[in-house]
């Protein structure tokens, strides 16, 4: 062990005797450098300079293509000295203008915007949706949510990165696997206008196709109750799948509570507004495409799957379609504008189309409270017309996007196939160049 720390000892002396030889041989080099060349200064820094960057092992000339030096160049120029707040101020509207003048940039950022207000949608509507079309609980429709369209939403935004990585995808295939996401997610759209049932029968409530809505009661059979209007109990006929606003709507008078194994169950009888005078179940009446739920659930979360795969790609064109100096600022305006323009009024735009469904509003205090029952034909063409409209304006960026690349593209061809005379000469004696693909991952 003590031969093994001895013979360490003098190796690392003689390391540093080798290396303190070098050194002084380099000075050596450097005071025969200043001395012939005294009478040119300029000529003198040059070489001493020169020769520092070969003692510190930084020799670019001979490690260094002049293609790499020159890159190396404009990112030595891109490095700014730190600006005031002032100039800053100055400074940040021209660079803003110029990332938002960009095409492939603003293209990329308005399909984001398109899709950000489709999910804005529906995680804030979606549970009331299913609420109202398919008589789920607000429970069960979270769930739905949670266990089918958030996982596959997850599964698409990992295989589009997969994609990318495992095909090595350059812009023009970024842009081709976006518009095949959102055509095919456009697509699924379609068959949810169908799943789905009108509104069961109401008594009293009256919608007329140009007519306000509003609440009229029969005639005769709730006289003698006074039922008041802003009550809200419904009573369901199970026989005809007539609902009622109140037992009291239903000229009920007896109530009759049945215990079961599971639950209990409330009966309201004697009731001269039901036809035969059946007695009736409290509660809402069911739809009669609670079994539709599940499909239309897995075609919202095949549809997340396809929209998210463009999630990866399209942020790659942003990065590799802006300059490297604005880069980070236009992630920043990127996502600044999607709370802008996307989070921030999707919510208010898709509440205000549910709210022009309703049928029947609740009243408070002389007021609009709260929407008893909505056309629920209405309400699936409205809350899935939006859906359509937003993936119809992402479709129509990202094919706005093939179209700018293909431009590009074919200038970049272009370029290239009727070189200057300097260069075609200096292709003969050197051969062309074979430049890394930026494209690549």
């Amino acid at each position: 062990m003590a031969t093994l720390q001895v013979m360490t000892a003098m190796s690392g002396i003689a390391t540093e005797g080798s290396g303190m030889s070098q050194v002084s041989v380099m000075m050596t080099m450097i005071v025969l450098a200043v001395s012939d060349h005294d009478e040119d200064d300029d000529n003198s820094k040059d070489n001493i300079g020169h020769l520092f960057m070969m003692i510190l092992g930084e020799d670019s000339s001979s490690e260094q293509s002049p293609g790499e030096s020159l890159e190396k160049n404009d990112g030595l120029a891109q490095i700014a000295p730190d600006l005031t707040v002032t100039q800053f101020i100055k400074v940040f509207p021209k660079v803003l203008l110029r990332t938002l003048r960009h095409p492939i940039f603003l293209l990329v950022v308005l399909s984001q915007v398109c899709m950000s207000s489709m999910v804005a949608g529906l995680a804030t509507f979606l549970p009331k949706f299913l609420e109202r079309q398919f008589s789920v609980t607000a429970s069960f429709a979270n769930l739905l949510i949670g266990c089918i369209s958030i996982p596959l939403a997850i599964v698409g935004i990992v295989l589009g990165g997969v994609l990318v990585k495992r095909l090595h995808m350059g812009p023009m295939r970024c842009g081709i696997l976006c518009l095949l996401g959102m055509l095919f997610c456009l697509l699924l759209n379609l068959p949810l206008f169908f799943m789905g049932c009108s509104t069961h029968q109401i008594a009293g409530i009256i919608h007329q196709p140009g007519a306000q809505p509003g609440l009229e009661l029969f005639p005769g059979c709730m006289e003698p109750c006074f039922c008041p209007s802003d009550d809200f109990n419904p009573v369901c006929d199970p026989s005809t799948r007539v609902e009622y606003l109140t037992p009291c709507h239903a000229g009920c008078i007896s109530r009759v509570v049945q215990e079961g194994l599971d639950k209990s169950q409330v009966f309201y009888t004697n009731c001269s507004c039901v036809a035969g005078g059946s007695p009736v179940l409290a509660g809402s009446c069911n739809s009669a495409c609670s079994h539709l739920v599940l499909p239309f659930m897995v075609l919202v979360g095949l549809g997340a799957t396809l929209a998210c795969v463009t999630h990866t790609p399209s942020f790659m064109l942003i990065l590799r379609g802006v300059k490297k100096e604005d880069k980070t600022l236009a992630v920043g305006i990127q996502f600044m504008l999607l709370r802008v323009l996307a989070w921030m009024p999707s919510p208010v735009i898709h509440g205000s189309a549910i709210d022009t469904t309703c049928v029947h509003w609740a009243q408070s205090c002389g007021r609009r409270a709260v929407c008893r029952y909505y056309d629920n034909d209405l309400l699936r063409n409205r809350f899935i017309g939006l859906q359509l409209f937003f993936k119809t304006g992402s479709l129509a960026c990202f094919a706005l996007i093939l179209a700018v690349l293909r431009q590009q593209d074919k200038e970049e061809r272009t370029k290239v196939t009727i070189p200057s005379p300097g260069l075609q000469e200096q292709l003969l004696v050197s051969g062309p160049e074979k430049k890394p693909e930026e494209s690549r991952v």
